[in-house]
């Protein structure tokens, strides 16, 4: 004979299961939305306590006569050495905004450096900034995916700082395109398609080099 309230336990231990099953659902499809996000790990909440969230891949460009000033931007890397983009003006800069345990930034990386080797011939200059790491972290980070180009250490922000000047960084990756005068041309909030990103740089780099600013 079944217990008193028996059926209505089981019945109780059935729905919250329904439940649960189908919260967990929702949570997959919420980081997935994106279609650079694809997995819980990369939810927003992964960056939480650090000022940033996570950026859905979105890309946004300025026609060369809505740019603004030049970006101001300079810091030590992680190998002790200073980096000033202003001495990079007369070529083209990508900028990403990184660090070690962000799972998109870990997922960009290896077409970020196919990138950046494939585009040293056309004189294309690039750097990291990274606000989250000490040394140690972002170097096993770099050996790691072999980044060929160095990322300044930013952990007083004022890298960032510098950029938000001129666009918002509210987004770990962030990917920014400066144009030869140091402008801002384009930005990818959040992991950046490497094929989507290749075509921002050459676009850049097929500006006219005439108004070119000097360093």
């Amino acid at each position: 004979m079944t217990p008193p309230g028996a059926g209505w336990s089981r019945l109780a231990r059935t729905s919250t299961s329904v439940a649960l099953a189908v919260a967990l659902a929702g949570s997959v499809a919420a980081c997935s939305e994106s279609g650079s996000i694809t997995s819980p790990s990369a939810h927003p909440s992964d960056v939480v306590g650090q000022n940033y969230q996570s950026g859905d891949g979105s890309v946004t460009t300025w026609a060369e006569s809505s740019r603004g000033a030049p970006v101001a931007l300079k810091g030590t890397d992680f190998e002790g050495k200073s980096v000033d983009v202003s001495a990079w003006r007369g070529g083209v800069v990508v900028i990403n905004n990184w660090y070690a345990g962000c799972p998109p930034c870990r997922a960009e990386a290896p077409g970020l450096v196919r990138l950046a080797n494939q585009e040293a011939p056309a004189g294309v200059h690039w750097i990291g900034i990274n606000g989250v790491d000490d040394a140690g972290a972002a170097q096993a980070f770099q050996r790691t995916f072999s980044v060929p180009y160095p990322s300044i250490a930013d952990t007083d922000g004022l890298a960032v700082a510098a950029l938000q000047g001129s666009v918002p960084i509210q987004a770990v990756p962030t990917t920014v395109v400066l144009d030869r005068q140091g402008r801002v041309a384009a930005r990818v909030l959040g992991q950046a398609d490497e094929s989507t990103l290749k075509a921002l740089i050459d676009g850049v780099i097929a500006e006219s080099p005439g108004a070119s600013a000097t360093p």
